[in-house]
């Protein structure tokens, strides 16, 4: 399981980053840790710095990916966030989004939770 999962992540991954860009953010960091935090991916779309968790599933059968987020996950995430504002130069509003990808068979589908907590 364990390359196999690492696998998939980073599909995951290079898929949510293309999807990123092509909606304009700008990609500031990718697998970004902070202890035993990391935040798969960190964006800047004005006026939000954007902390990104990507989840990514090949089938359904286990649920959506979207809810594979816990809530010691997301404590995990802010914590990690106010690491890195510590450092950040410019003047932004903080978010936490979800890309949750679902691939069947050949089809892939992206789904953007913007504000996904707080």
């Amino acid at each position: 399981m364990g390359n196999n999962h690492l696998q998939k992540g980073k599909k995951g991954e290079l898929i949510a980053r293309e999807y990123l860009t092509e909606k304009g953010y700008e990609i500031l960091a990718q697998n970004y840790r902070y202890k035993r935090s990391e935040v798969d991916i960190i964006a800047f779309k004005s006026p939000f710095l954007v902390f990104i968790e990507v989840k990514y599933r090949s089938s359904d059968r286990f649920g959506f990916p979207e809810a594979a987020v816990s809530s010691h996950k997301e404590k995990m995430l802010k914590q990690a966030a106010e690491f890195y504002l510590e450092n950040f130069e410019k003047e932004a509003f903080l978010r936490f989004d979800i890309v949750a990808i679902l691939e069947r068979n050949t089809k892939i589908d992206v789904q953007h939770f913007e504000d996904a907590f707080f």
